[in-house]
């Protein structure tokens, strides 16, 4: 059998990817790559970028030669439409088509939801930004492979302001909170299947405390800090938990637990992605 290869798609614009360079972060494809290359020591991972002007984006013959395909998050609005979201609609129709297995994160699951006929808005209760609290595996998530080795309520890093309106018809939610009533969800469209989340499981600390930085002005209005001075110690505790994930004394402040501070824990969802949907596909597949 060949060399396995997935496919990171960036949901973001070019001047959305400097934007976060400035802050320190880096590209959330390529931080997503890194990940999949380590939960995969095996995989090639190739990254396109649909929502760049002439961007090179596969057709159905191209997908099907990845095993998976992942859409990252963005800082874009899905209802907003346009040629920055239009191809990215059209990329994850044609994933499904492929039948090749997709998983989503934020943006991600707010794309495969709208290209498989649901909708998407503005969450009326805000943002959530930081950690999602008491995320709750429904019982359908219970004995979903997504959630295999995954606490039935848990933390997880996030940050979104949309969130899924409506799901498609043979769409299951997996898990919810009191911020999102769709936290995860099994899609099924034309033929193929994503897994999506609402949260970030790709991400650490310091890519929180990154857009933590790069959203301070805005978040200040939004009525999530009184102050410059109250951002930035909220963002310095952030970036110690980058540097010692088990800091007893910033865990119990925060309220965060091993779902989060544990990264085989925190990133379960991918690795159950990659060992419980992507690998028995690719089997079953049996290209090269």
């Amino acid at each position: 059998m060949s060399r396995p290869r997935l496919l990171v798609v960036e949901g973001n614009t070019a001047k959305g990817r400097e934007h976060q360079i400035s802050f320190g972060g880096i590209v959330a494809s390529e931080g997503y790559a890194r990940l999949l290359g380590e939960l995969w020591p095996e995989v090639t991972v190739d990254i396109c970028f649909p929502a760049d002007p002439g961007a090179n984006l596969p057709d159905g013959a191209g997908l099907e030669s990845y095993d998976g395909v992942v859409i990252t998050g963005s800082s874009l609005h899905i209802y907003n439409g346009g040629p920055e979201i239009k191809p990215q609609i059209d990329l994850a129709r044609s994933v499904y088509k492929s039948k090749t297995p997709l998983f989503g994160s934020c943006w991600g699951l707010q794309v495969a939801t709208v290209a498989a006929g649901g909708t998407v808005h503005k969450n009326p209760r805000g943002r959530e930004i930081g950690f999602g609290r008491r995320i709750r595996v429904t019982d359908k998530g219970l004995n979903h492979p997504l959630y295999q080795e995954k606490p039935a309520v848990f933390e997880a890093l996030t940050v979104h302001l949309d969130e899924v309106e409506a799901l498609p018809p043979k769409s299951e939610v997996l898990a919810m909170n009191e911020h999102s009533g769709v936290q995860a969800a099994e899609i099924h469209y034309d033929g193929g299947v994503a897994w999506g989340v609402q949260y970030h499981p790709e991400y650490d600390f310091k890519d929180i405390s990154t857009i933590l930085k790069r959203l301070n002005g805005g978040l200040m209005n939004e009525g999530f800090f009184a102050s410059n001075e109250d951002a930035s110690l909220y963002v310095e505790d952030i970036e110690e938990l980058a540097k010692d994930p088990m800091n007893k004394r910033l865990s119990w402040r925060h309220g965060i637990s091993s779902a989060i501070t544990q990264r085989d824990i925190r990133v379960a969802e991918l690795r159950n992605w990659i060992e419980l949907k992507v690998k028995p596909t690719r089997s079953s597949r049996a290209r090269g």
